[in-house]
């Protein structure tokens, strides 16, 4: 029965219902985005990455019925499987259980073995990905996941370039890409990679993947800042005093310590993660939701961060690294302590720094990131604090608990948005502190959101590049750690030490205090 049927009841604005009907459609399809038919193909396919994210992604991407109809798996790695086996790891991966979906794609799913230097292994694949066209029904369209180390990245493009496998198949529109990070581990060795890559593949055909891009938070800075008016403008030098970004982590090394050794926190997560975050929140309003526009903007704030001399480095930048302490009432090994780890190590598992954007909107706010291991609590989360009002009537003891008002885009581990006011605590004295107003995912949307990689993986076969890093993103994010990176090697400024399960070094604390302000302790 519809309001027509009722003569008291008003008939509904055609907006209106226009709306409701996109909210009906969206509920009966949480992803309405349906990929074409296409082979994902995953190499590294045996590795720890495919069988903790990459895979468990994709069979709870079928069991939302979000993987297109016609959809073809192929693994590729050097270990010794057959198509049964693969398909026997695909069927025991997180998410795989009483998914009917997946078990009925699992009959599409082939394994090719084989060393990525030597050509018959493509030679083998693209045998195999002509096969499953016929068989599957994909239709020419190819997916090229590289879940292998880094410095496979180039030979297994030039492998698939070979067989002119970085061309869709016949009868295809597309042949995508999908580059796990570490994009280089310097401006120089990111530049090589891109050169090899653009030898096989056009750069609209790369896509490369930050997971951090894939959640929920990062992704409702666009959101937030551009369908509510209450917030972009006030986004500014104006009213805003400093940003804080912290990426703060329980846990130390583990059994990682080889790999962190090569790494150290500046690569592994201020280079990519912070820029990203950093970019995206700081960023000029794009002309409109196309992937580019969007990724114009980004890099025009990287260009704008102000890149301080190797000689300034050591005002701007604090190193760290952890020793023993205690976490959860448990005694823990100091970083050089770990397994993998040199003893003498001077890699560093904390990195504070003082940044500046040199542009209309940022010029003169100052910006301050810091990340480590073994940090008092999982914590990551950016925070705009905003300045103090020009004159309190009402000041001394009775504002001792109020700080500047703040909003903060909680990250992980509880996505969602925390925004801090002054109010007044009940009673008879007009006495004012902070209290915190809180979104969070979690409560808002009960039903969950979608894991990150289940968000990029399903960009990528749907070929929205939004999400992903354009190549003069990775090279400008290098050139801003490039000077900080050759300090580093120069011994400068000097290691510090931090007890595990505290926030982190003295000499942190002194760089942000002598501007007048505090670190945000969640």
């Amino acid at each position: 029965m519809s309001a027509s049927d009722h003569p008291d009841v008003p008939p509904i604005e055609p907006e209106l219902q226009a709306a409701l009907e996109r909210a009906a459609a969206e509920a009966k399809a949480p992803d309405a985005r349906h990929p074409e038919p296409l082979a994902l193909v995953i190499f590294g396919a045996s590795g720890d990455l495919a069988s903790r994210k990459i895979l468990p992604a994709l069979a709870k991407l079928a069991a939302r019925g979000s993987l297109p109809e016609h959809f073809a798996l192929v693994g590729v790695a050097r270990r010794e499987m057959g198509d049964e086996e693969f398909r026997k790891l695909c069927l025991e991966v997180d998410g795989a259980r009483d998914n009917p979906r997946w078990a009925e794609l699992s009959q599409c799913f082939r394994y090719v073995a084989g060393d990525y230097a030597e050509l018959d292994t493509f030679g083998r694949l693209t045998n195999v990905l002509s096969e499953v066209d016929v068989n599957c029904g994909t239709e020419g369209n190819r997916v090229y996941y590289l879940a292998t180390i880094p410095d496979l990245f180039a030979t297994v493009a030039r492998g698939l370039a070979a067989y002119k496998a970085n061309d869709p198949g016949p009868g295809g529109t597309f042949a995508r890409l999908v580059v796990e990070k570490p994009f280089g581990t310097d401006l120089a060795s990111s530049r090589r990679l891109d050169l090899d890559l653009h030898d096989c593949f056009r750069e609209e055909q790369i896509f490369r993947i930050d997971h951090y891009m894939g959640k929920e938070t990062v992704q409702n800075v666009l959101a937030l800042r551009f369908a509510n008016t209450i917030f972009e403008p006030i986004w500014n030098r104006r009213y805003v005093d400093h940003v804080q970004v912290t990426v703060a982590e329980e846990i130390g090394v583990e059994h990682r310590g080889n790999f962190y050794e090569s790494a150290g926190a500046l690569r592994d997560i201020v280079q990519n993660h912070v820029m990203q975050v950093l970019s995206l929140t700081l960023m000029e309003p794009p002309s409109s939701m196309d992937p580019n526009a969007i990724r114009d903007e980004k890099v025009k704030l990287l260009r704008s961060v102000v890149i301080p001399s190797v000689d300034q480095e050591v005002d701007h930048v604090v190193r760290a690294q952890y020793v023993r302490g205690v976490v959860d009432g448990e005694e823990v090994l100091g970083y050089r302590e770990e397994e993998g780890v040199d003893p003498n190590s001077t890699t560093e598992t904390y990195v504070a720094m003082h940044l500046q954007v040199d542009n209309w909107r940022w010029a003169g706010v100052p910006l301050f990131v810091r990340t480590g291991k073994r940090l008092k609590k999982r914590e990551t989360e950016v925070s705009m604090v905003f300045q103090r009002p020009p004159h309190l009537p009402f000041a001394g003891q009775l504002t001792r608990e109020l700080q500047p008002d703040s909003l903060t885009l909680r990250i992980q581990p509880d996505e969602g948005i925390s925004l801090s006011f002054g109010a007044k605590v009940p009673g008879p004295s007009f006495r004012v502190r902070s209290v915190a107003m809180d979104f969070s995912y979690r409560e808002a949307f009960p039903g969950g959101t979608a894991e990150a990689y289940e968000r990029l993986l399903l960009d990528a076969m749907a070929g929205d590049a939004t999400l992903f890093i354009r190549s003069d993103e990775v090279q400008q994010a290098w050139q801003i750690v490039a000077p900080i990176q050759q300090s580093f090697a120069e011994g400068e400024p000097p290691l510090a030490r931090y007890p595990a399960g505290s926030w982190g070094p003295v000499e942190a604390d002194r760089l942000i205090e002598a501007t007048g302000r505090h670190w945000r302790n969640p």
